[in-house]
């Protein structure tokens, strides 16, 4: 019996599916991967996404997974499939997964004031040089 030894042809990458990445991204907007964070100021960074049009979802989401929005006037109800908002908005997809995990206050409403989508490689942010943070 031989002992299997991985190269760079038999690596397999997977990529984060839109639930971890949220929760990653929630982690980073509240500043909980700090060691001075404390839950009642605002200490989290900015954020900026890129590539939001090549996010993946398990399983059958992306025929199944329903966007709604209300106008707030009667038979205002519109849904909208994830596919087809992959299409036309694909930064929406990331934004609404990331609201659902932070908290419902001011600071969760801050926190997400910070993050930046966008749905290809180019942003306008270099200026302010950037970290890149690789996730787990």
């Amino acid at each position: 019996m031989s002992t299997f030894m991985a190269n760079a042809s038999t690596v397999e990458r997977k990529d984060k599916t839109l639930g971890r990445l949220a929760a990653d991204l929630a982690v980073l907007l509240t500043g909980k991967h700090k060691v001075d964070y404390t839950k009642h100021v605002d200490c989290g960074d900015h954020v900026i996404v890129i590539n939001a049009e090549k996010i993946k979802m398990t399983g059958n989401k992306w025929n199944d997974k329903i966007y709604y929005t209300h106008s707030g006037y009667a038979g205002g109800l519109k849904e909208v499939k994830y596919s087809t908002l992959l299409v036309k908005k694909p930064e929406l997809i990331i934004k609404v997964a990331v609201k659902g995990m932070l908290p419902n206050n001011t600071l969760g409403r801050h926190a997400l004031g910070r993050l930046r989508v966008y749905a290809g490689a180019e942003h306008g942010h270099e200026a302010q040089k950037p970290i890149e943070f690789k996730t787990k």
